[in-house]
């Protein structure tokens, strides 16, 4: 039998991020986290590209634009969806996680999913960090992985 497992490295490797401004606030820290885990993974800093986009929506639409160029090793997704009083939350959160996983199987290139979808502010602000993980670095991390054994499976 062989066995194939992702290492948690990125020496040498190029990655992309996508945030939304939307609930910036919150998001800035799943920044924060990602860029964090990349940088103690062995990604330099002038490794690391960071696109900013005006809502979670729009984040599948930019990273078709940006991996059409085939520049990067691996693309995080990093936005905050909050319920409201309507089903505006359900429609933008399944079009956002469709889109971003059909990116990543039309093109190959993993990307780590970084979105938060929460009942609550309070609720969102703890997943990204406030108290125990960081989704942001979460998803980093696994797009470090994704990437290291997309690598072996070549």
């Amino acid at each position: 039998m062989k066995e194939f497992k992702g290492q948690l490295t990125g020496k040498g490797k190029k990655f992309g991020i996508v945030i939304s401004r939307f609930n910036e606030a919150i998001g800035k820290n799943l920044l924060a986290g990602a860029i964090d885990c990349l940088q103690r993974h062995q990604v330099s800093e002038a490794n690391i590209d960071v696109y900013w986009v005006p809502g979670s929506f729009e984040i599948p639409a930019a990273l078709s634009n940006i991996m059409k160029r085939k520049k990067y090793t691996g693309m995080i997704a990093l936005g905050v969806i909050i319920r409201g009083e309507t089903p505006h939350f359900d429609f933008i959160a399944s079009e956002v996680t469709k889109g971003i996983a059909m990116m990543s199987m039309n093109t190959g290139v993993p990307i780590g999913f970084g979105i938060i979808t929460a009942d609550t502010a309070e609720q969102a602000k703890d997943r990204a960090g406030v108290k125990a993980g960081n989704k942001g670095w979460d998803s980093a991390l696994s797009t470090l992985e994704m990437t290291d054994l997309i690598d072996q499976i070549k």
